[in-house]
C-alpha cells in the first residue's frame, strides 16, 4: 500500500511528500488496523488573508475493510497541520482498535470484520466523487471566488454520493466519531428510512428519522427528485 499524496488548488513540493511518508508511518498504521486499502493526503491552501492561520489544510483519509476514517486539521502551514492530523488519524485508529478488541470479548462482530458479514459494507461512507449534474439551458451561472453560483442560488459547494448499507444507532454514533464530523446520515436497519445522528452539547447526542407520508405519496405523481425541507 502506498501514501497518495495530492494538492486542491495547490501545488505540493518533493519536500512536503517525503515528509508525509516519515510522518505516517505504515508499519504503525498496519499494526492497529491489518485491513487498510488505501491511504490519502490532500492539502489544499485558503487564499483569504484573514484565514492567515488557519490557511493550510490538510485531510488525510484512511480507507480498510472496516469503517473509512478521516482527520484533518488547518495551521498556518501545511506541515502544522499535517502533525495535527496525524495525530487525530492515530487517536481514531487507536479507538478504533480498543473497540474492535473489546468487541470480540462480547462475542460481537468487530467493526473491520462486518464486510465479512454485511454485504457491500467495505464500501460504507467512501469518500465519493463530486457530482456535477448539467446546467439547465438557460439558467445563468456566475463564479464567486472559487465557487459557483447556479441562478440566484442556492449555493452548492460540494456533492458526494456514498454508497450505505443499513446500521444500528450505535454504529452510527461510532463512525461519527470516526470521521469526526458533527453529524451523521445513515440507513436505520431497523426501520430502513434514512435517519441522521447528529452531536448535541456536552456528549449529548439527538437522532432524527424521516419516514415517507403515504398520503403525500399517493397525491404527488412520480418525479425525477424530491426535496427536504427544514
Amino acid at each position: 500500500m502506498d501514501i497518495v499524496v495530492k494538492g486542491r488548488k495547490t501545488e505540493v513540493p518533493e519536500r512536503f511528500r517525503k515528509h508525509v511518508a516519515e510522518k505516517l508511518k505504515l508499519e504503525k498504521i498496519q499494526k492497529l488496523d491489518g485491513k487498510v486499502i488505501s491511504l490519502d493526503v490532500e492539502v489544499s491552501k485558503e487564499p483569504n488573508p484573514r484565514q492567515a492561520d488557519r490557511c493550510d489544510r490538510v485531510e488525510i483519509t484512511l480507507r480498510s475493510r472496516g469503517p473509512v476514517i478521516r482527520a484533518e486539521a488547518a495551521a498556518s502551514d501545511p506541515y502544522a497541520a499535517l502533525d495535527l492530523a496525524a495525530e487525530k488519524l492515530d487517536a481514531r485508529l487507536r479507538k478504533q482498535h480498543d473497540k474492535r478488541f473489546s468487541r470480540r470479548g462480547a462475542q460481537r462482530i468487530p467493526a473491520a470484520e462486518v464486510p465479512d458479514h454485511v454485504p457491500d459494507a467495505a464500501t460504507l461512507n467512501g469518500n465519493g466523487s463530486p457530482v456535477r449534474e448539467e446546467e439547465p439551458d438557460g439558467v445563468p451561472t456566475k463564479k464567486m471566488g472559487s465557487l459557483e453560483v447556479k441562478g440566484e442560488g442556492p449555493l452548492v459547494v460540494r456533492e458526494k454520493t456514498h454508497v450505505a448499507s443499513p446500521m444500528s444507532l450505535d454504529q452510527a454514533l461510532y463512525e461519527m466519531e470516526l470521521v469526526g464530523h458533527d453529524f451523521y446520515l445513515f440507513i436505520d436497519s431497523e426501520t430502513k428510512e434514512p435517519s441522521v445522528v447528529y452531536r448535541r452539547h456536552a456528549y449529548d447526542y439527538g437522532v432524527i428519522h424521516l419516514s415517507t407520508d403515504p398520503m403525500v405519496a399517493q397525491a404527488q405523481p412520480p418525479a425525477a427528485g424530491g426535496t427536504l425541507g427544514g
